[in-house]
C-alpha cells in the first residue's frame, strides 16, 4: 500500500514540473521570436520577470496539488521535490534567455 501512496505523489510532482516547462518554453519562445512582454524598453528585466511569473504560478500549483492529494504524511518531501523541480526548470530556462536578453 506505501508504494501505491508514493506513486500518487510522484503524479502531482510531475504536473508541477510539467506546468514549470510549458510556461518557460512559452516564454522563451515569446522572447526568441521577439514578442514584446512587457511594456519596459529593455528587453531582459521582462524576460526575466515572466519566468519569474512562471515560477510563481508552479509554486501555486504545488501548494493546490499536494493539498488536494488531502494526504498529511510527506506533505514536506512532496512539496519539497516539485518546488525544486521547478525552480531548476525555471533556472536552466533563465540561462537559455541569456542570448535574448
Amino acid at each position: 500500500m506505501t508504494q501505491q501512496h508514493s506513486r500518487d505523489g510522484w503524479a502531482g510532482i510531475a504536473l508541477v514540473w510539467a506546468i514549470a516547462v510549458a510556461g518557460s518554453v512559452v516564454v522563451l519562445a515569446l522572447a526568441a521570436s521577439g514578442a514584446r512582454l512587457g511594456e519596459a524598453d529593455a528587453a531582459w528585466p521582462a524576460v526575466y520577470a515572466a519566468l519569474g511569473v512562471v515560477f510563481a504560478a508552479a509554486v501555486l500549483a504545488t501548494l493546490l496539488v499536494q493539498l488536494a492529494t488531502r494526504r498529511p504524511e510527506g506533505f514536506v518531501r512532496r512539496a519539497s521535490a516539485s518546488v525544486g523541480g521547478a525552480a531548476a526548470v525555471v533556472g536552466v530556462a533563465a540561462l537559455a534567455a541569456i542570448p535574448f536578453a
